[in-house]
């Protein structure tokens, strides 16, 4: 396979463990741009990386950059991506890849028209677990698809001027960690939901600390979802079918699940996969996009979960700074 040079936009904890994945077969990124020159400079001395850009943007300019990783905050996403994808560069942006649908169809509009690849870092598309357990489902042995259930609760002290609970970072609970349990629902369910009724909770700042969402699609599949920033829960998705249910914890990085059968209540483990890879497997798979397996990234499962996302959220009436 062909090598890729990789570049990282932002220096955060995901571009570290992105620095991480490349070293761990061998690799390492090409370049890192980030908006404080100095952290930009502080981060390619701890990584052994070469190339660090004077400015941000370019980035965009340098014609050795195959695939730009962004890590920015969600609100400075669309930007980014405007500029990467005009550049003609491939682009893997960490979730929430943008605010909206609008941005996202903006996004995936340029994407096209300059030939390139656009997606998601999404853990839950690429984590081997979920494709073996795909392969379970598609046999048939657990039967028809009837109920899914999502926990993902973090608690997060008030401080009120971080990401997490501030309107001009664009936080709250949905963007956060709403996009992975809609993301798991989507993945196993056979067409988008329908319909979407929901209930919020706000922080202080306004932005949605707290949230339930019921969700049902064409197929009569149904899905429940409850998600917090201010209490802890466990990270489980429960999948329920007529011969059976899978259980999954951690599940944005999963790496086991334990099926139940129904009729006698033998439980059967499925292990594939490493959390600690979870970067690593957004990587390959994503060069293996660039080779011509486009459909691996998913870029219609994150185009769904987008729409979810911005219509239950337009139904609350809560907008970030940017979509007033």
């Amino acid at each position: 396979m062909k090598r890729y040079n990789w570049a990282t936009l932002g220096c955060g904890v995901i571009a570290n463990q992105l620095a991480e994945a490349m070293i761990s077969r061998g690799d390492n990124l090409y370049s890192v741009a980030n908006r404080t020159h100095e952290k930009a400079l502080e981060f390619a001395a701890k990584y052994g990386i070469e190339k660090v850009y004077d400015k941000i943007d370019d980035v965009f300019e340098d014609e050795n950059v195959d695939i730009i990783y962004i890590s920015t905050p969600h609100n400075t996403h669309i930007e980014y991506l405007r500029k990467a994808l005009k550049a003609g560069k491939h682009v893997l942006c960490e979730k929430s890849i943008t605010l909206n649908s609008n941005e996202l169809d903006e996004a995936i509009a340029l994407a096209e028209e300059n030939h390139v690849i656009l997606a998601e870092a999404m853990t839950i598309f690429h984590m081997p677990i979920y494709k073996e357990l795909n392969k379970i489902i598609e046999s048939g042995k657990l039967g028809d698809l009837k109920l899914i259930q999502m926990n993902f609760g973090s608690y997060k002290e008030y401080d009120m001027t971080n990401r997490f609970f501030n309107r001009n970072l664009a936080g709250g609970a949905m963007l956060d960690i709403g996009v992975y349990a809609l993301s798991f629902v989507r993945w196993f369910m056979s067409s988008k939901p329908t319909e979407i009724l929901s209930q919020v909770r706000y922080a202080p700042t306004g932005v949605d600390e707290q949230a339930s969402i019921l969700l049902k699609n064409k197929e009569e599949e149904m899905a429940t979802v409850i998600l917090s920033l201010h209490a802890k829960q466990p990270k489980r998705g429960t999948i329920a079918f007529d011969k059976g249910y899978v259980e999954i914890f951690e599940y944005p990085r999963g790496e086991e699940a334990v099926i139940t059968y129904t009729e006698d209540g033998s439980k059967e483990v499925i292990k594939s996969g490493n959390t600690s890879n979870a970067l690593l497997y957004e990587v390959e798979d994503m060069e293996k996009a660039l080779n011509g397996n486009h459909d691996i990234m998913h870029l219609n499962y994150t185009k769904d979960v987008m729409d979810m996302m911005t219509e239950i959220r337009n139904e609350w009436g809560m907008k970030y700074p940017e979509e007033i």
